[in-house]
């Protein structure tokens, strides 16, 4: 069992399904607001891991999908400051055990990380209104 500090946009359907999905496999979950925490570069780039600059963003953000951010054009000091003043951009969840941190969620790689019922099959970081 892992306590799971988790940053979630609120009422997020998706959001919803992977706290259900992180509780029903025992783990503790510390839900936080991501829109409003108070983000900086240093508490922010750690979700971010090894991870390309296109997959920190959110792309179902309707400013991605419009075309007026580009993730593919901007160098990850670019990228923070954008995510810092427009937190609807990051790709959510993030969530941190301990001193290890991720961005998104997949199945896969969370049940590898700190383990997950079975049925994890369809739980994903994918919005639910793009369904």
């Amino acid at each position: 069992m892992a306590n799971v500090i988790f940053y979630e946009k609120p009422g997020c359907a998706s959001n919803a399904k992977q706290k259900a999905l992180l509780l029903a496999s025992g783990h503790q979950v510390d839900v936080r607001d991501l829109l409003h925490e108070p983000w900086s570069a240093s508490s922010l780039r750690p979700y971010f891991g090894a991870k390309p600059v296109r997959e920190w963003f959110n792309a179902a953000s309707p400013r991605v999908k419009s075309g007026e951010v580009n993730p593919d054009a901007v160098n990850p000091q670019e990228a923070l400051v954008m995510l810092i003043l427009d937190p609807g951009l990051i790709r959510r969840p993030l969530m941190r055990v301990g001193d290890h941190c991720e961005s998104g969620f997949d199945p896969a790689a969370v049940n590898r990380w700190i383990g997950l019922k079975p049925d994890a099959e369809g739980v994903s970081d994918r919005c639910a209104m793009d369904a």
